[in-house]
């Protein structure tokens, strides 16, 4: 929701690029006044990062990376060491510009605050901010108008800091002329792979080397354990579809809110414009005066008079045409001459502040009001949200104790709450979109916990989504295995011979590298040549275009070499090194742009390390491992 907030000003979006701040956070005086006696993982001057707010966000962190990536995430990527570091370094980034904005007084104001919310598409409704949908768009978040002002202002506030800073970064033409300079650069490279396939017939594994593996190893080789299970959803939608409202109540809905199924009287209209500034506005009064007796005399050439004479150009094209409209979509002058119109009729001059207008109307589109019968389903769709809202909490409750109190069984809560018990498929603790309500991982760690596993329990009504519960127990379970070493050895032998040519083709072509540079003839043969810059990733690796572009072509030719993994070695020969750019306008005012930023990027980064040596940042890493492994 706050997206509207951050792409309203440039240093803002390099700021949040830089360090990615998260959309819920906690105030500055809840920071201070939290007495958590959790240990924390950090402190910020006096105050303390916390191990629920860690892996807090650590758990929004996940959910992000795995609606971006879908299928394809792998929750495991959350245990790295630098995935870990990096959002700590976000909260106390933020923390650090919190203290920071409270010490210096630094608020974002009303006006600012209202403008934010009204300029937000979701709160709108035909274009026009909704008080009725943005109470309503709150609530399914959980969120109350006063909180999400206050998380809002303190967002503003931070880029009102934030946007200080990162003003400073500006480009020099020297700065330009470099960047344009590394951008543009040609290099003419020939390139010789040494691939693990070469060295292979070099390879002999020890005796009992894949047993070894295979043993040291084990992780690799476990079939995770796994159960297939059962599950009641209680949601809002459900409760919803088995409500019924009265039809006494539906149509009172009707009756009081007929506005809602009301279209106002809409028109149409064409027009010649002549514009009048300043002087020139007699000038112009003479022009439409005239205009108007052509027209006058011949109606039938309004639109070819239009084309050839209006100065709207954008309606000229079209004959004058402007298409229905209601009212409150022109000035004023134009709207309550149009609507005096009868089809058919044109006016006189009708000045505006864009100049005199001459208009016909050519169309009316008259109000009209939905009858009950053409609303009725909208309507009770509508009273079945609201009234299964007002009952989810209501239900919630007793569909909790009841998954509790009554724990050997899903039936009795699913006849309860007329709920259908569901049958899943085979499921392991890894969170998978695919396995619908149970692919998260609160209602995994659930289902995997001993006392569902052991004693074959319900687990306890996990929130998965907003207003939606579930409950689950498991029906059928494998303990985790390891695969009989018979059945991996081929793979594991295959593995290790091509891990031992790698190594042996990184050694080669160390060698034969070493050997080019001082002269020497390595007998290579070189692919044919091909051009590249920079930005060629398509045609070279990266890592592969930065040795590349690294290595010194003061003489000619240079060789480069670099390690593929998993591709054994790749020797580069330079032979031809071509600064001959074409720039014009649009390229340096781009080169211009991305140099700002970078200075701009580095100006947030001087500005955070100063705030981290002020307020004294101290990490205490072996409580994080810890907060990171109870995840």
């Amino acid at each position: 929701m706050f997206d509207i907030v951050r792409n309203n000003k440039k240093v803002v979006q390099i700021f949040l690029a830089l360090i990615s701040l998260p959309f819920a956070f906690w105030g500055v005086d809840s920071y201070v006044r939290n007495a958590s006696r959790t240990s924390a993982v950090a402190t910020v001057g006096d105050v303390k990062v916390t191990v629920e707010q860690f892996q807090q966000e650590l758990r929004e962190r996940q959910d992000r990376f795995r609606n971006q990536l879908g299928p394809s995430f792998d929750p495991k990527m959350m245990d790295l060491p630098e995935v870990r570091a990096g959002v700590l370094n976000e909260i106390i980034d933020r923390r650090l510009l919190l203290l920071e904005a409270q010490k210096t007084h630094v608020v974002a104001g009303n006006e600012a605050l209202v403008r934010a919310i009204l300029a937000i598409p979701g709160f709108q409704e035909n274009g026009k901010f909704s008080q009725e949908r943005y109470e309503s768009l709150l609530k399914m978040q959980g969120l109350s108008p006063q909180m999400f002002e206050a998380q809002l202002r303190q967002d503003i506030t931070l880029q009102q800091l934030a946007g200080t800073v990162g003003r400073t970064g500006f480009a020099t033409t020297a700065m330009v002329d470099r960047a344009l300079v590394l951008e543009g650069e040609r290099r003419e490279v020939q390139e010789a792979r040494l691939t693990p396939d070469l060295y292979l017939p070099q390879v002999k594994l020890e005796d009992g080397a894949a047993r070894k593996y295979y043993e040291a190893n084990g992780k690799q080789f476990e079939i995770p354990e796994q159960a297939r299970a059962e599950f009641v959803v209680l949601s809002q939608d459900a409760i919803a579809a088995q409500t019924v409202p009265a039809e006494a109540e539906v149509k009172a809905w009707y009756e009081g809110h007929k506005d809602r199924y009301r279209t106002a009287e809409e028109r149409r209209a064409s027009h010649i414009l002549v514009k009048a500034e300043g002087k020139e506005k007699d000038k112009a009064r003479a022009k439409a005066e005239e205009l108007l007796k052509e027209i006058q005399k011949n109606p039938a050439a309004f639109a070819d008079l239009a084309k050839e004479k209006s100065d709207d150009p954008a309606s000229g094209k079209n004959g004058g045409d402007l298409g229905f409209f209601g009212r409150g979509a022109m000035v004023q002058s134009f709207e309550d001459a149009t609507f005096k119109l009868k089809e058919g009729e044109m006016t006189g001059l009708v000045e505006s502040d864009f100049g005199f207008h001459i208009i016909k109307l050519t169309g009316i589109r008259p109000a009209k009001e939905k009858s009950f019968a053409e609303v009725r389903a909208e309507i009770e769709s509508e009273l079945k949200r609201a009234a299964a809202g007002r009952k989810f909490a209501e239900t919630a409750e007793g569909f909790s104790n009841t998954v509790y109190e009554q724990s050997d069984s899903l039936k009795p809560v699913a006849d309860k709450f007329k709920l259908a018990v569901q049958s899943s498929g085979w499921l392991n603790r890894t969170p998978n979109p695919a396995n619908g309500p149970l692919g998260g991982e609160k209602i995994l760690k659930a289902l995997f916990s001993d006392d569902a596993v052991k004693s074959h329990r319900n687990t306890e009504a996990v929130e998965i989504a907003p207003n939606t519960l579930v409950a689950a127990r498991i029906v059928e379970y494998k303990a985790a295995s390891m695969q009989p070493f018979e059945t991996v050895q081929a793979g594991i032998e295959t593995q290790l011979k091509r891990q031992k040519a790698q190594e042996l083709a990184a050694k080669d072509g160390q060698d034969r590298l070493a050997a080019l540079k001082q002269g020497g003839d390595q007998k290579v043969t070189w692919a044919a040549a091909k051009m590249l810059t920079r930005a060629d990733n398509k045609q070279l690796p990266d890592v592969a275009l930065k040795a590349i572009f690294k290595t010194d072509a003061s003489k000619l030719p240079a060789y480069a070499g670099v390690e593929l993994p998993g591709g054994g070695y790749a020797l580069y020969k330079l032979t031809k090194v071509d600064t001959d750019i074409k720039v014009d306008d649009g390229l340096r005012k781009s080169a211009a742009a991305q140099v700002e930023k970078a200075a701009a990027q580095q100006d947030v980064q001087a500005y955070l390390a100063a705030l981290r040596a002020r307020y004294k940042v101290e990490v205490h890493q072996a409580v994080l491992d810890a907060a990171a492994r109870e995840r």
